[in-house]
């Protein structure tokens, strides 16, 4: 009674032909998410409290590896200064080179060649910085200031150097896409829509929602294709007995006739 679409053991050979396919997909898909991720992106630990509360410290960060010249203002940086220390240190892009980067207006707030800026990530109702500071961004450099304005030792504090505070756009080492660690804190990082406004506007982010998408796509088909089996082995003994007994049965009415 098998039937020519069916194999021995009674597993449909379209249904496993497509169960192989998709575990072999879901593989591609897992796995090519996961070297796509480690192409694009570094995790980094913070070590400090300077970016609170956008980033709080011993947080897991998931930095875009991007060269220094695609950073925007507004964005969350990675890099490393001999100037600054030997390790690497995340802050928020406040300026670029040529802006006037100043502090602060009537109402306490930055000022970049002239404009005010919202800054709704901070979190002290004060004046965006608690010193009053004036620099201006040499070419190719970046100015950088922590988000928690009163413990952050950033650009402000090395005002007196040569570059004014800043750093140069090579020392960046990525940008900060997401905060992957603690999971109650995981998600994208906002682009200030203030800094938006300015010439030149905000970078984009980078493509790590498509990276989470297949590595996703691809542990589904993957554990879907593999149960196929033994659901359909669970399934089959159910038809097979059922089909007996129906046979069985026949085979008693042909008798008795």
């Amino acid at each position: 009674m098998s039937g020519a679409g069916r194999t021995d053991d009674g597993h449909g050979r379209a249904g496993r032909v497509l169960s192989g396919l998709a575990v072999a997909v879901g593989c591609v898909l897992f796995l090519g998410g996961f070297v796509w991720g480690a192409l694009l992106y570094q995790p980094y630990t913070v070590p400090t409290d300077s970016m609170t509360p956008t980033i709080g410290r011993g947080d897991r960060i998931l930095a875009e590896r991007v060269d220094g010249g695609a950073v925007r203002r507004g964005d969350i940086v990675v890099f490393k200064d001999k100037v600054w220390g030997d390790v690497p240190m995340v802050k928020r892009v406040v300026g670029v080179g040529g802006d006037t980067v100043e502090c602060c207006d009537a109402r306490g707030r930055l000022k970049i060649n002239g404009k005010p800026v919202e800054e709704p990530y901070l979190r002290s109702q004060g004046p965006a910085s608690p010193m009053a500071f004036s620099a201006v961004v040499p070419q190719g450099q970046l100015f950088l200031i922590g988000d928690h304005r009163v413990t952050s030792v950033d650009s402000r504090s090395h005002l007196a150097d040569a570059s004014h505070g800043s750093v140069p756009r090579t020392a960046v080492k990525g940008r900060v896409d997401a905060t992957a660690w603690p999971v109650a804190g995981w998600g994208m990082m906002d682009r200030p829509e203030s800094f938006a406004a300015l010439p030149g506007g905000t970078s984009r982010p980078g493509p790590l929602p498509l990276v989470l998408a297949a590595v996703v796509a691809g542990a589904v088909l993957i554990l879907g294709g593999a149960a196929y089996g033994p659901i359909a082995r669970l399934l089959t003994p159910r038809r097979a007995a059922g089909t007996q007994g129906e046979e069985s049965g026949k085979g008693m009415a042909a008798r008795v006739r």
